[in-house]
């Protein structure tokens, strides 16, 4: 996935309302600093070993971060192009890991 996609309009963070809120977050709490200290660190030498898990709302069809707020921010801050990636739908009747090509079309608003 284009890392560029990391923005408020296409892939957005769930647990922040942008993802300027996340890296101040992040700045400002100790544990959380050295969490993206030490990814940047390992993303920088071995690159993203753990990809970013998207969810895809089909109620209301956004695209978010669910699991790598952390990752993420380190990727942004390095400037790496692009990122490994899970995804899923979260549907009325549950939620699974898919192994569909990722719904591209909704990155596009």
């Amino acid at each position: 996935m284009d890392t560029s996609f990391l923005n408020d309009r296409q892939i957005r963070p769930t647990e922040y309302r942008k993802w300027a809120d996340a890296v101040r977050r992040f700045e400002h709490r100790d544990k959380d600093r050295a969490k993206v200290e030490e990814l940047t660190q390992s993303i920088r030498k071995r690159g993203l070993r753990e990809p970013i898990i998207l969810g895809v709302s089909d109620r209301h069809p956004d695209v978010y971060v669910a699991d790598g707020h952390h990752r993420a921010v380190a990727l942004l801050q390095l400037g790496i192009a692009s990122f490994p990636f899970h995804w899923y739908w979260i549907r009325a009747f549950g939620v699974h890991i898919e192994h569909e090509p990722f719904p591209h079309h909704l990155l596009s608003r």
